[in-house]
């Protein structure tokens, strides 16, 4: 899929969205407000592995159809 092609789709979906909230946050990251990423330190990254494996163990997961679901009612 080219560039423009992926531009009219987001913009599509973008018009169907009704929560001003999420459109505030859109346009935060639009204009770079919400893009302060910063790699993880190792230590960081292997306690973020070591809790996920925990949630899992313990059944502190959301299914990705659940989570899908989810997320459409928040468009």
């Amino acid at each position: 899929m080219d560039i423009q092609t992926r531009k009219i789709e987001f913009i599509q979906e973008f018009l169907k969205i009704q929560s001003e909230e999420l459109i505030s946050r859109l346009e935060s990251v639009l204009k770079n407000k919400e893009l302060d990423f910063k790699p993880f330190t190792i230590e960081e990254f292997n306690a973020r592995v070591d809790k996920s494996l925990e949630d899992s163990k313990n059944e502190r997961i959301t299914e990705s159809t659940v989570l899908r679901s989810e997320m459409e009612k928040w468009l």
